[in-house]
């Protein structure tokens, strides 16, 4: 078979990176497969790009895949990048082939499910006991979209609380958060017609942020919505802040968009912490997922 890899002018940039494309095609034009390198500029991921390639079922084992992957690999050597990461469903046709084409596993990832469709009163109930148990020095805020001007600083200040957060060998980096980067984040949810929803934990000795826990939903309010990221700061943690902040997340979807059939969140299976939390407020395994990572 003869194939052309031909690269696509994709016009999605952002502050924070841009993304290459290619597509492979037959001999009579008609598609095969797709990748596309998204290329961070962000500071603290200037050596990392992320790969996703798609190969029609039909047309695997024919070096379809390969082709695009040799691609990729060079626009990511060009761009003088160090490390290409990849992610593919555990079992899977894309497990198989990144492990076969260099790529090593440097992160296992537990994909677990809320459902919300049929919510019985009981759960609810244990939901607002989590949310009403008092946490001495501390109390919840919520905002949907941006964060509100007052609490921009010490929002952006505890994105820090990510900075350790386990991702086994991965090459990921330290990105560094300032009020810009924040409100550019909210943007582009916005932008995607998504609604974004925000908890977040505050000292009330200072007014400060100290955690949060992030949740973003379809834009009719159906379907599942998506958990971001739930962080503490170090200081603050042993209070059981990020289970209260994911309880409340909860509490306020169910409130907001009762058409929503689930919550999806996604933990490193190192994050024990993370895992019992998600454990204790009813959250059960899916699926796995594999990080893979090509040194260049």
């Amino acid at each position: 078979m003869s194939l052309r890899v031909t690269a696509l002018t994709d016009p999605d940039r952002t502050p924070s990176g841009h993304r290459l494309a290619w597509l492979a095609a037959g001999d009579d034009g008609a598609p095969l497969g797709s990748a596309f390198l998204r290329v961070f500029n962000r500071e603290g991921q200037e050596h990392l790009a992320e790969l996703q390639v798609n190969v029609h079922p039909a047309e695997r084992r024919r070096r379809v895949g390969s082709r695009l992957l040799e691609a990729a690999v060079a626009a990511a050597r060009e761009a003088g990048r160090r490390s290409v990461i990849a992610q593919a469903d555990a079992g899977t046709p894309g497990d198989h082939f990144l492990a076969a084409h260099g790529f090593r596993r440097v992160l296992t990832l537990t994909y677990a499910r809320l459902a919300l469709d049929g919510w019985d009163g009981g759960r609810a109930d244990g939901i607002d006991a989590i949310v009403e148990r008092p946490h001495p020095g501390y109390r919840l805020v919520s905002w949907r979209g941006a964060v509100p001007d007052e609490l921009a600083g010490t929002f952006a200040d505890s994105r820090r609380a990510m900075d350790d957060m386990p991702i086994g060998d991965t090459d990921h980096g330290v990105v560094a958060w300032d009020v810009e980067r924040v409100l550019a984040a909210a943007e582009a949810i916005a932008d995607r017609g998504e609604l974004l929803t925000t908890v977040a934990a505050v000292d009330e000795s200072d007014g400060s942020v100290v955690g949060f826990s992030e949740l973003v939903v379809p834009g009719d309010g159906r379907g599942d919505g998506l958990h971001y990221g739930t962080g503490v700061l170090p200081g603050h943690r042993g209070h059981g802040l990020g289970r209260w902040m994911k309880a409340e997340s909860i509490r306020l979807a169910r409130a907001d968009r009762p058409g929503l059939a689930g919550l999806v969140t996604d933990t490193a299976d190192s994050n024990t912490h993370m895992r019992r939390i998600n454990d204790a407020l009813g959250y059960l395994p899916t699926h796995k997922a594999l990080e893979y990572q090509l040194d260049l």
